[in-house]
């Protein structure tokens, strides 16, 4: 006799805290213990200019990553966007997603189903899709992740707790500096213990996991890739503002790794400068392409030079915004993330709270 599935629904208090990440370093290693673990995300709040061809490739990526079949990975119910959110609201979408989310649930096939909600608690509820409500349907504990900014995340969670109830399994803190460590681990941790949420995980800052690659920031810049497009998977973990002399830039690029640096494109200076430094990828504004020295030294190092039509505060805007925000979908991150929940997660307390056996060892 087959057992039923169980599930576990990972969710968040707000964005870009970190669900993608922890659900793949949980199912590679509850893989490793023989629990045969499944995926789904019902809702996707991909916003972009082509949310779902986006939201697929976030989800092959993640069905490629962890081996998983047809019968263990489904594409989202809904994607929360703003057309679908008019209809809705204009009352042309009627549909009954409760049904529709009931359906969805039990067509997922593993021993442990692995449920992705949306970037916050009531997010989705307009459909019937909010994180709790996806919990009530599957019968689920909720894994909150959520990404460390200072003591004062002690309220955010007090209070989500008293949404959640006893549905709230307990909790992952990641991004914490290394700074705070000593706060999360001696104030945070003792206190949320003391107030019933278990804390199952302590994730460090890595600038790894925060960087971007030069492939994503071409994306969002719809840059031109004037060189080098072998490399757009280099990484980026910092930016540079290329505007000030040569002397004063060399003694800061030097102080930097793997970065960004923008700059005009009539500064061949500057330009110099940042392919002689840890730069991992030259972006230049202005109407006018870098100079052939210039393109030529970034081809014999190796460093992609994008080229957009936005000015240099816009340029650097959107950069910035990218930094810790961008799904993982390169193989290094993935390692990464592995290797940092082996370290810092419980997984032993996790699977006892959820009543799962090991196979092997």
């Amino acid at each position: 006799m087959v057992k039923p599935a169980k599930y576990l629904l990972v969710g968040s208090i707000e964005a870009y805290s970190g669900k993608s990440a922890t659900i793949l370093g949980i199912t590679n290693q509850l893989n490793q213990q023989g629990i045969h673990v499944a995926y789904g995300k019902p809702l996707g709040t991909c916003l972009g200019s082509t949310p779902t061809e986006i939201l697929e490739k976030d989800i092959s990526f993640v069905a490629d990553i962890l081996g998983l079949s047809t019968e263990q990975i489904h594409p989202t119910l809904l994607n929360l966007d703003r057309d679908t959110i008019a209809r809705r609201l204009l009352g042309k979408d009627t549909q009954d997603y409760a049904q529709a989310l009931q359906d969805y649930i039990q067509s997922i096939e593993g021993e442990l189903v692995l449920l992705e909600g949306a970037s916050n608690l009531w997010e989705g509820s307009l459909f019937n899709l909010s994180i709790p409500e996806i919990a009530q349907a599957a019968d689920s504990p909720i894994l909150l992740v959520t990404r460390y900014s200072s003591l004062s995340l002690v309220a955010s969670l007090l209070t989500a707790k008293q949404f959640l109830g006893d549905r709230l399994l307990g909790i992952t803190i990641n991004d914490v500096p290394p700074a705070d460590l000593e706060d999360v681990q001696n104030l945070i941790v003792p206190y949320l213990e003391q107030q019933n949420i278990p804390v199952l995980g302590i994730l460090p800052r890595d600038q790894l996991l925060n960087s971007v690659s030069v492939r994503e920031l071409a994306r969002r810049l719809d840059a031109k890739i004037l060189c080098r497009r072998d490399r757009l998977d280099l990484m980026v973990e910092s930016l540079s503002i290329g505007a000030m002399n040569v002397n004063s830039a060399l003694e800061y690029f030097r102080q930097r790794e793997n970065m960004a640096v923008i700059t005009g494109s009539d500064r061949t200076e500057l330009q110099m400068a940042a392919l002689e430094t840890s730069t991992n990828c030259l972006i230049v504004t202005g109407n006018s392409t870098p100079k052939p020295l210039i393109l030529s030294r970034a081809e014999d190092l190796e460093i992609p030079i994008l080229a957009v039509d936005s000015d240099t505060l816009t340029t650097v805007e959107i950069v910035d915004g990218a930094f810790g925000k961008v799904p993982i979908r390169e193989s290094i991150k993935v390692q990464r993330v592995r290797s940092l929940m082996q370290q810092s997660f419980d997984f032993e307390r996790l699977t006892t709270a959820l009543g799962l056996e090991k196979t092997n060892a």
